[in-house]
């Protein structure tokens, strides 16, 4: 008998023993190169395709700012407002995440991934050419679903006022929170990425676990932020100036060290580190 069956239990059934086998979790490699290929496969489509689907995300990403408005025009203020309105932020990402729409970070892990396993000048372009595409279609989906949410009839003035709460919260931080709150956003983004990998049959209670908990830290998010913050640009609070220079630049730079430098660099590295 070999040193892997000495600490077999005794007693178990072939059946039975074929039931532990299938039981296992997936090992880190297979998490791995799962994704990897599911970054592959995002590398290879075209230009507009991408660019639709990231349109179609950012403008479903509005769905977090709908229902946080919603939920706190309608709830008494205090702190079990922000528990309970918290959920609305995971409604965006459950939306656009089922629907396989192109999120900006998601693509901080999986497009990522073929790169740093095939690193090489053609698939660099093929990322920064994805990245460009998405993020520019996430923010003109953002930027329209705002400029809808604002302009049209839709809703009561109470929730309007929330909005611009909403909005408001968020650029109480300056650059340094901006960035060092993208980073946390970041990280939560890509584990959640992981995570879905591994568990697939849990992925909505993975996605409203993280998501909630990002919008309870007030954590900054490239795509539902933009949609937040772009409220208050068109509503006349803000200058498309300090949009850019004070949320986008430094919330993107924080999204993509703690997606990109952070996880996917350390969990990249494990793998290496376990291949012969």
């Amino acid at each position: 008998m070999d040193s892997v069956d000495k600490g077999k239990t005794p007693g178990l059934t072939a059946e039975e023993e074929q039931d532990v086998s299938e039981n296992q979790p997936p090992r880190a490699a297979v998490l791995h190169e799962t994704i990897r290929k599911q970054g592959e496969q995002e590398l290879e489509r075209s230009s507009s395709a991408l660019f639709w689907s990231a349109l179609g995300a950012g403008l479903t990403m509005g769905l977090s700012l709908i229902a946080m408005g919603l939920l706190n025009s309608h709830l008494p203020k205090g702190e079990i407002s922000k528990l309970i309105s918290s959920f609305g932020y995971s409604v965006g990402f459950l939306a656009v995440i089922l629907a396989r729409q192109q999120l900006f970070t998601e693509n901080t892990i999986t497009a990522v991934l073929p790169v740093m396993t095939q690193p090489s000048l053609h698939m660099f372009r093929q990322l920064l050419r994805l990245w460009g595409i998405v993020l520019i279609g996430n923010l003109i989906g953002t930027s329209l679903i705002s400029y809808v949410v604002l302009y049209l009839p839709l809703f009561e003035p109470r929730v309007d006022a929330a909005f611009l709460e909403i909005g408001r919260k968020v650029m109480e931080n300056g650059v340094p929170e901006m960035f060092s709150k993208g980073i946390i956003s970041g990280w939560m983004i890509a584990t959640m990425v992981w995570m879905i990998s591994s568990a697939e049959h849990a992925k909505i209670w993975i996605i409203i676990a993280i998501t909630y908990l990002m919008a309870l830290g007030d954590f900054t998010h490239i795509i539902v932020g933009s949609a937040e913050v772009a409220y208050l640009v068109f509503s006349g609070e803000l200058s498309w100036t300090e949009f850019g220079l004070v949320f986008v630049g430094p919330t993107l730079a924080g999204n993509i060290v703690g997606g990109t430098f952070i996880f996917t660099l350390l969990s990249h590295a494990q793998i290496r580190s376990d291949t012969p």
